[in-house]
């Protein structure tokens, strides 16, 4: 999500809700790096770079390997129990609450039509029967038909044009269907059959298709099914004009828990002994479902990276957030990273962290 369009949510006052965990939260059992296979003058030297600045405003790094927390640094005032808002980062989150919906049998599964929850919206604007066909999946892979291009200052489904509105659900199903001139590539010829293009008004439509089907606000939902069995810290949300939450980013979150997600994944969908996630929901979620460009796929709101580095490449499945905001997980080297940022308005803050991910965590381990 971009700076502009949160900087609109603020304007707006839009509420922020902070639902307090109503037990200490269980944290992580601790090993020293060196037991877990890093060099630890190697992540010395990156809190000494980080500290100077040499990756401008790193907020957090946290990292687990084997399922044990080994490395541990906050670089502003906030600290280990500060929610970050990490942006576009929990919109996997999303993609979470969307597997539990059908585990339990709120949601028929990613084929179910979106346009049938919201009735009270017909007629839509720009009618095409095309719209009734867009399902859960195509928005959890940023491939509906919908023109909705958050990249492209001119889409008419950029969310900087979202935010300007008050029912958000309304302003992405009365989008028009996108076309595909000559010099581009439609989706009959694209790789996965799918043509990707990142939207976060399709996001947020999933919370609202949650929050109808499972008949409870997104909020309680998620405590009850992830949040609450994960023990987890504070949690704010930011809720949409409309009353709902924001499901398109922006969720406040401990670096500590953070890191719990995509350790939840690393482990198929089982935290401490618990399944809370199917491994059926984690294995499709990490697995390509569109391209995003050659060292890049997507699946179900997870980004799916081939990572280069000296010894190389890794690959890696990512939650992504604006400022360069990431959760990271490297299934091959059994470790989870969060990085958290407030480099919004810095240029290729994306690389400026995945340069924290390669050329420090990754070179810190042996063999």
């Amino acid at each position: 999500m971009k700076a502009a369009g949160w900087l609109a949510i603020g304007l707006s006052c839009l509420a922020v809700m902070t639902a307090a965990a109503q037990s200490p939260p269980r944290d992580w059992e601790t090993a020293d790096p060196a037991s877990a296979g890093f060099d630890p003058t190697r992540l010395d030297a990156m809190t000494a770079a980080i500290g100077k600045g040499d990756f401008q405003k790193i907020t957090s790094v946290a990292i687990a390997r084997d399922g044990r927390l080994v490395y541990e640094h906050y670089f502003d005032e906030g600290g280990r129990d500060a929610p970050r808002n990490t942006r576009s980062a929990t919109k996997t989150v999303t993609g979470m609450l969307v597997g539990l919906a059908i585990a339990d049998g709120a949601l028929a599964g990613v084929k179910t039509p979106v346009t049938p929850f919201f009735p009270e919206l017909r007629p839509l604007q720009n009618p095409d029967p095309r719209k009734d066909k867009i399902t859960v999946e195509d928005f959890l892979t940023m491939s509906s038909p919908l023109e909705c291009d958050d990249s492209n200052s001119f889409s008419r489904g950029n969310e900087e044009r979202m935010y300007l509105i008050e029912d958000w659900v309304r302003f992405t199903l009365d989008l028009p269907i996108k076309g595909f001139p000559p010099w581009t590539t439609p989706p009959d010829q694209s790789p996965h059959g799918r043509s990707w293009s990142y939207c976060t008004a399709g996001t947020v439509t999933l919370g609202a298709v949650i929050q109808r089907a499972t008949k409870q606000n997104i909020q309680d939902f998620a405590q009850a099914r992830l949040f609450g069995p994960m023990e987890f810290g504070p949690v704010e949300w930011q809720v949409t004009p409309t009353g709902t939450a924001m499901t398109g980013g922006g969720l406040g979150l401990r670096s500590r828990d953070l890191l719990k997600l995509g350790q939840l994944y690393l482990d198929g969908g089982v935290w401490h002994g618990r399944r809370l996630i199917s491994a059926d929901w984690v294995r499709i979620s990490t697995s390509a479902q569109a391209q995003v460009d050659e060292q890049t796929d997507y699946g179900y709101l997870w980004w799916i990276k081939r990572l280069k580095t000296a010894k190389g490449e890794e690959q890696a499945w990512l939650m992504n957030g604006m400022g360069g905001n990431k959760v990271i997980v490297v299934p091959r080297l059994r470790m989870v990273v969060t990085i958290t940022t407030t480099n919004f308005r810095v240029r290729d803050a994306h690389a400026l962290s995945e340069r924290i991910l390669t050329d420090h965590v990754l070179a810190a381990i042996g063999g």
